[in-house]
């Protein structure tokens, strides 16, 4: 398996590792949106939200948890986006969830061109 989370996990590629047990690691994104910004990586290889099992979620969020904790303490973070990619858009296939730490000043925009998006009712109507 060519999965450079795998390889991070293994140890073959070296990562800056904040957090670490039986079932996730967790390290910093070398290409980080913001200053702090982390990936909980489950060890097991996995995709994606439809392939990952119940027990590691739990872990991964678990972990999460404890790491916006963290983050909050050490780097006086003002909040904390959670991002999570499957299928379009996940550059890596192997599950893993983003932590991006936030402060009131910063000038991340996450959000998109509302072109083409239905409301919050018209999705309603859908999923009945």
């Amino acid at each position: 398996m060519d999965c450079i989370f795998c390889k991070i996990i293994k140890g073959e590629i070296p990562s800056y590792t904040l957090y670490e047990n039986e079932k996730v690691k967790v390290i910093l994104d070398i290409e980080p949106f913001s200053s702090g910004h982390a990936l909980v990586l489950p060890k097991e290889h996995t995709q994606d939200i439809d392939s990952i099992d119940q027990d590691t979620l739990l872990e991964v969020f678990k972990v999460a948890k404890i790491i916006k904790k963290q983050l909050t303490e050490k780097l006086n973070i003002d909040g904390c986006t959670l991002i999570q990619n499957n299928g379009y858009g996940q550059a890596i296939k192997h599950f893993h969830l983003h932590l991006v730490p936030r402060t009131v000043d910063d000038e991340m925009n996450l959000s998109k061109d509302k072109h083409g998006v239905k409301s919050a009712e018209e999705v309603f109507k859908l999923m009945q």
